[in-house]
């Protein structure tokens, strides 16, 4: 169909079938449906029923994912998270065995996710020339010894109120609340990223800090922001890792960065910044949950789990480079 410039428009929209199975979500989508057939093939008990049963204690992770995200790409980094969740969880496990009541300790597990976030944001946002690996690899160790001295010589605390904490494992038939509100934060967060003003502004950021502070970005204001973010959802997860574990101790949330780190970068988030979007990284976290769950039913070894994971992470990285050499090539 030719318009009035003269120019031929095609009545079909670019971008078949083909394309879109090839596309970056197209292919993690299929790897999301492979995982959950080698998990039927290595474990009979793998079913919807009992990976819902077992998924709250890898659920948790997937709300730093978002933070995560755009930190990734603002171009910045923070590998403190994992130790927020295991400070986040000691102060509100060890606030409410003092005698506060149950709200009042999860509002304290919050807020503490949140200074930490916002102590992070600070320092990257003031030393601007120091990298945001150092400045968190600083905070992790001061919020994981922060934690350890607060537990004491035994190294951990168990809950006293079961009760009070109960509301975070309801579920829904078989489906338990943070599912849901996991679904709910990536609907929003994927929006806030990709459909708003918010979000392109730290697109511009990632590509070219000085760009965007010559367009009249507040590049410093928005970074301060996203480390804030980030903490308090480190805090959101010490809150679910609380309220599965009735209790914290010095290895809580152990880990957490690398595997956040990897649903994201997994998930087509470049580490360079200005790349990448939370579709790709949330179906990659759903692979990872998958994944944890089908090996763990076959009594894998935890740190052999990890391993895999990282291998996963070291590919994921790879494969674009890869590609583009490819097509450099090519051409």
């Amino acid at each position: 169909m030719a318009g009035k410039s003269g120019r031929t428009i095609s009545a079909t929209p670019k971008g078949g079938m083909k394309e879109k199975i090839l596309s970056l979500e197209g292919a993690l989508i299929i790897a999301f449906i492979a995982i959950n057939i080698l998990g039927r093939v290595l474990s009979p008990n793998y079913n919807l029923t009992n990976v819902m049963r077992e998924s709250p204690r890898y659920l948790a992770e997937i709300f730093m994912l978002f933070g995560m995200g755009f930190i990734l790409v603002l171009g910045d980094i923070d590998i403190s998270v994992g130790a927020i969740v295991c400070l986040s969880a000691t102060m509100g496990c060890l606030s409410s065995n003092a005698g506060l009541p149950m709200g009042l300790a999860i509002l304290v597990t919050l807020l503490t996710g949140l200074c930490c976030g916002m102590i992070n944001g600070f320092i990257a946002t003031r030393f601007t020339e120091l990298p945001t690996m150092i400045v968190t690899l600083g905070t992790q160790i001061i919020f994981r010894g922060i934690a350890e001295v607060s537990l004491g010589s035994g190294g951990s605390a168990s809950l006293k109120d079961y009760e009070g904490i109960g509301i975070l494992r309801v579920k829904l038939g078989p489906i338990p609340l943070a599912f849901f509100l996991i679904i709910i934060c990536a609907v929003v967060f994927i929006i806030l990223l990709s459909r708003t003003t918010f979000g392109r502004r730290l697109y511009a950021i990632g590509s070219s800090k000085t760009a965007a502070k010559y367009a009249g970005v507040e590049v410093e204001k928005l970074r301060f922001i996203c480390f804030s973010l980030i903490g308090f959802l480190a805090g959101v997860c010490g809150l679910f890792i609380l309220a599965s574990t009735y209790g914290a101790n010095t290895t809580t949330g152990q880990g957490f960065e690398m595997e956040v780190i990897a649903m994201c970068v997994f998930g087509g988030i470049a580490t360079t910044g200005g790349k990448g979007n939370l579709v790709g990284a949330f179906i990659s976290a759903l692979i990872i949950v998958c994944l944890r769950i089908a090996l763990g039913q076959i009594n894998m070894n935890t740190q052999l789990i990890l391993v895999i994971i990282g291998i996963m992470l070291i590919v994921s990285v790879l494969v674009p480079s890869f590609r583009q050499k490819y097509l450099a090539l090519k051409k």
